[in-house]
């Protein structure tokens, strides 16, 4: 679940709070988020997505990074700084790489719903990703066990690519050999 704690805060109060906080807040169009720690479950899914994703990224050179790993989205089309703390992300520019965070834009970013924070990853996080030129946006939902695949197109608009619900095998659209058999994820 993230919740809206602070409005109207500039990218540097953000980084103030982070500093004085051991809480993952999130920074998107001046509001900071809290992200509560996730469920049992919530964590199953990602560690075994996280696993798949990589298996296959071995010997490749995108890597695959879980929460709580800080992402600055920066793109030029856009003047905004943001910050982001997606359940997974898969990156294969490591230029942007600091201590502490990545700068850039992620390959692939995939988020897990919660019971309580399904508005903020399917509008406001789908809204942003594509702002940012994210190439693919997964969205798993481990309450009807279905994975929504989202690929950006000629437009830079996001289309779906791919729905599974309960059975069957998701494709990646970016890494198009990358096939994802969903009870792997979910069992």
């Amino acid at each position: 679940m993230s919740l809206p704690r602070f409005s109207h805060v500039t990218y540097e109060q953000y980084l103030m709070m982070r500093q004085n906080s051991d809480e993952r807040l999130e920074y998107i169009n001046g509001i900071v988020y809290m992200t509560p720690s996730p469920s049992i479950q919530h964590q199953l899914v990602s560690s075994n997505l996280h696993t798949i994703f990589g298996n296959y990224l071995k010997r490749k050179t995108c890597k695959v990074f879980a929460a709580p790993t800080d992402i600055e989205l920066v793109s030029e089309k856009c003047s905004e700084r943001k910050l982001v703390i997606p359940d997974l992300s898969i990156i294969c520019d490591p230029s942007g790489f600091t201590d502490t965070k990545y700068v850039g834009v992620p390959t692939l970013i995939v988020e897990i719903l919660s019971p309580s924070n399904q508005a903020h990853d399917l509008v406001t996080k789908f809204n942003l990703y594509m702002e940012y030129g994210v190439k693919e946006y997964w969205i798993v939902n481990p309450m009807k066990q279905a994975v929504t695949v989202y690929a950006l197109n000629e437009d830079g608009l996001y289309e779906q690519a791919d729905i599974k619900v309960s059975i069957g095998i998701v494709q990646s659209v970016y890494f198009s050999d990358l096939f994802v058999d969903l009870e792997e994820i979910f069992h």
